[in-house]
């Protein structure tokens, strides 16, 4: 399982902050003050790294203005609104998702997939929860999802079991990453969180339960959900064969 982690793509993030960090430094700001070597993908490349580093409420064309050294202005030459922003920064994301391409293990290439989203939502936890509920109705996004779709009619279901399994699929992984970069990674969401003492006496079961539900437990619980998600999708296929 460390393997497949390791090998799990992040979505390039490295690539990105690296982009977005010269783009901050003295050399870029100068370079961009008038509009100089100013590009769509030096934006895409700078949002993604401020929403990395402070979140989405941070992006706004002045405040990309002021990373890149240039006019809140300029930006609007090469992505017209805010939203066509949000919309690369996500296909920036996405198009980095590998679907593992075809090959004689259907299951592992499942598997494979839902690690790669995996890491995919952990590289870029701010961003995520934005992810999780934008449609990908854009070019990139489109043929992203037909890529996926693709997979698993290549399992040899026919259309109706194979649209099932995709969005049975899409159900796991979207609220397993939803859990672990917004859910119970953020900790308590409640005004007055009830207390670790309280709990333990009126709520045996949670109490039990509680330490199971921290961050060390998360790929574990990921893994078993997963797995057991795939011995249906295996025996689902098997029936069908026959």
């Amino acid at each position: 399982m460390q393997a497949q982690k390791g090998r799990a793509s992040r979505g390039g993030d490295g690539r990105h902050k690296k982009a977005a960090a010269k783009a901050r430094s003295p050399a870029g700001r100068r370079s961009r003050g008038n509009g100089a070597g100013l590009s769509r993908e030096a934006i895409v490349d700078a949002a993604l790294d401020l929403i990395d580093r402070e979140g989405l409420d941070a992006v706004s064309f002045r405040r990309l203005g002021e990373e890149l050294g240039c006019e809140a202005m300029s930006l609007y030459h090469y992505l017209p609104s805010k939203a066509h922003l949000m919309d690369a920064v996500i296909d920036q994301v996405i198009g980095g998702l590998e679907v593992p391409p075809p090959g004689s293990d259907w299951i592992a290439r499942v598997r494979q997939a839902a690690w790669n989203y995996r890491a995919m939502a952990l590289g870029h936890p701010r961003l995520y929860p934005l992810i999780a509920v934008h449609r990908l109705n854009t070019r990139v996004g489109v043929r992203k999802l037909d890529q996926v779709l693709g997979l698993f009619r290549e399992g040899g279901f026919d259309d109706a079991t194979a649209a099932r399994l995709f969005r049975d699929f899409g159900y796991y992984i979207t609220g397993a990453a939803l859990d672990e970069t917004a859910g119970y990674a953020k900790g308590p969401s409640a005004a007055e969180p009830v207390s670790e003492t309280e709990i333990a006496r009126h709520c045996p079961n949670l109490a039990a339960s509680a330490p199971y539900f921290k961050p060390q437990h998360f790929e574990e619980t990921f893994r078993q959900g997963l797995e057991l998600l795939l011995e249906g999708m295996a025996r689902l296929r098997r029936s069908k064969a026959r």
